[in-house]
């Protein structure tokens, strides 16, 4: 069952992964949030469940059930900096008539988006092939 717990647990970070890159792409043209500052881009951190101590010391006692699978440690605000654009007429221009927009690279967040896409779809195919082995596993069991 650990291959499907680890697909799991891999479906569910590039999720929230894929959200983090849809919030950015649609604040991309935002030029105050409500504490009245710029956007700042934000970035998904992740990694394993468990450290490479904790699967050495599980290793040894077979009692200790590993953990397996990655999860989010954190969703950090890059320090991308602004970009700034000479609008005069906007509400927010400042005294030189030029507005601070997030600086996101609309390509770079579609590109990592394609990139999360995949490698969801890539846990999704390891889990359907992990349930279709045990399904044949408990069908041999049948036979015999």
């Amino acid at each position: 069952m650990e291959a499907t717990q680890i697909s799991r647990s891999a479906l569910d970070v590039e999720w929230q992964r894929l959200q983090v890159i849809a919030t950015n792409l649609a604040n991309m043209n935002t030029t105050r949030t409500d504490n009245g500052g710029t956007y700042a881009a934000q970035r998904l951190v992740s990694g394993p469940v468990g450290d490479f101590a904790a699967e050495m010391r599980a290793a040894g006692d077979p009692d200790a059930p590993p953990e397996r699978g990655v999860m989010v440690y954190q969703i950090t605000q890059t320090n991308s900096g602004t970009r700034q654009v000479f609008n005069p007429d906007h509400p927010h221009a400042n005294e030189d008539g030029f507005v601070s927009y997030p600086n996101i690279s609309q390509s770079d967040e579609m590109s990592m988006m394609i990139k999360t896409q995949r490698a969801y779809q890539a846990n999704l195919v390891a889990l359907q092939a992990a349930q279709r082995m045990f399904s044949s596993a408990l069908q041999v069991g049948r036979q015999g």
